[in-house]
């Protein structure tokens, strides 16, 4: 089986810059996801994101948990449980506005620290979206304006606790689905695996890897580069041991930025586009009932609405 790709941002600097661009480009094309090591956060900010993290779960969240676990008698189900995730989660906001001073039960320290944590994500996602401009052949910076908008990007973090399941194989920590969004970044546990995705036709491990950020690719990214890119289903598997951690940013166009394939990525011999033009909050507001089931009939749906 393929390798699933690995990429060494270090070496965008040196003499395997176009070796490494190559690895982007073909991890964006056939796979929708990559991990990349060396990518510029330093260590000491992701073991504290990740230390405060976990010990916010567990005097914050843990017990919540088990209470809606026994109130919903989950632990006893026979049959597959389809309309729920096993997760423990709550959201941060950053761009255009932080909600992170009003979210609650978090200490001043850990909310400073996310703060930091996500001003470095943010950089990384718009340095990653140059080099795939720069892979598409795109001007530098187009990706980061087609999401622009009025007021800039929509950019927040899911912050997950997958905590141990005794029926994994009822409960999915988190249902198959693909992104609706942009770039999306995860800090993941690097010691509770679970995190998988689909290609060709099989579910394949995301590696849990100490100080690794993993990248996947979006909707959104799949119409403005007219398919040339896609975004993947994946989904997370509960475990019988161990909590994984989980922290998820997404780095979204604004609500209203207009998205619709890049013009120079469709060719002459194409004369039609094949992805809709829409509203970023229009999709949205299609995807938050239809999160869980495939993507085409979304983008279908976006077709019809552009049609009237």
């Amino acid at each position: 089986m393929e390798n699933f790709p690995i990429i060494n941002l270090e070496k965008l600097n040196g003499d395997e810059r176009a070796n490494t661009m190559e690895m982007i480009k073909d991890a964006c094309e056939n796979w929708g996801f990559f991990e990349l090591v060396n990518h510029g956060i330093p260590h000491e900010v992701m073991d504290t994101v990740d230390k405060m993290t976990k010990g916010h779960y567990k005097k914050c969240m843990e017990q919540r948990f088990k209470e809606l676990v026994a109130s919903k008698g989950l632990e006893a189900v026979q049959a597959e449980v389809t309309d729920l995730d096993w997760e423990s989660t709550f959201f941060l906001r950053h761009l255009p506005t932080s909600n992170i001073s009003q979210v609650p039960d978090l200490d001043d320290e850990y909310r400073e620290v996310m703060r930091d944590f996500a001003k470095r994500l943010e950089k990384l996602a718009e340095e990653l979206l140059d080099l795939l401009c720069e892979n598409l052949g795109l001007e530098k910076g187009y990706l980061k304006n087609a999401f622009y908008g009025s007021k800039g990007p929509n950019f927040g973090t899911k912050v997950s606790n997958y905590p141990p399941c005794p029926k994994p194989d009822l409960i999915k920590g988190l249902r198959a689905h693909t992104d609706a969004g942009g770039i999306i970044l995860l800090f993941q546990d690097d010691k509770v695996s679970g995190l998988q995705l689909l290609k060709d036709e099989q579910w394949i491990d995301v590696p849990p890897m100490r100080h690794s950020i993993v990248v996947n690719l979006g909707d959104q990214l799949e119409v403005i580069t007219n398919g040339k890119y896609k975004s993947v289903m994946h989904r997370v598997i509960a475990q019988t041991d161990g909590t994984r951690m989980s922290l998820a940013s997404f780095y979204n166009p604004g609500n209203d930025a207009v998205i619709y394939p890049a013009p120079a990525l469709i060719g002459a011999e194409e004369s039609k586009q094949v992805y809709p033009k829409f509203v970023f909050d229009d999709y949205m507001k299609l995807y938050a009932g239809l999160k869980f089931q495939a993507k085409e009939p979304r983008f279908e749906a976006m077709k019809a609405m552009e049609a009237n």
